[in-house]
């Protein structure tokens, strides 16, 4: 008896910290996010649009890809809807063609409509080869539209890479209990 309380004692601790654990991933990448929207305003204040107005938004504030011929890349993030953090997503990418070099990255996906997002929240998502994101670039104006009820930017944090490959990304989304 005094066994079987000392397993089910352990078991519950293992739980509870592997539980924590998780909420502080999440709320470290959380973190991250809020700082990166504000990297994004500030290297482009023509986003400011699209965070204000979207129905919902992907923001992986730390996407790392690197790769020689064969690369890829991931990351993790937050999902909002009306402005509001309602999950946690992953980012995956696998290509293939002429890339060298890694560098990291912040990427956001904006939703224009509810089904945009409920596409991407039920995993029917793909960014494919033919749509990527736009490169914020300092002081110029953000003119990009959404096409089929998305559009997609990303900055350039630190690295170097030359690609020209093709390949897709993939989502994971996980909805806040």
């Amino acid at each position: 008896m005094k066994t079987l309380k000392q397993f089910t004692f352990a078991l519950c601790m293992l739980i509870a910290f592997s539980t924590f654990s998780q909420h502080k991933k999440d709320r470290k990448i959380m973190a991250d996010a809020d700082h990166a929207k504000t990297t994004l305003i500030q290297a482009n204040n023509g986003l400011s649009k699209y965070f204000k107005n979207a129905y919902g938004y992907v923001l992986f504030p730390n996407v790392g890809e690197g790769g020689f011929i064969i690369g890829g890349a991931s990351g993790n993030g937050v999902v909002y809807e009306k402005h509001k953090a309602i999950g946690m997503a992953d980012l995956k990418k696998l290509d293939i063609g002429f890339q060298a070099g890694g560098q990291a990255i912040i990427e956001v996906i904006f939703f224009e409509t509810k089904g945009a997002l409920e596409r991407f929240k039920e995993g029917q998502f793909k960014f494919s080869a033919e749509a990527s994101a736009v490169i914020v670039e300092s002081g110029g104006a953000v003119n990009a539209g959404y096409n089929d009820g998305v559009v997609a930017f990303a900055l350039p944090k630190a690295g170097l890479m030359a690609d020209a490959s093709v390949g897709g990304q993939k989502f994971g989304y996980k909805p806040f209990k």
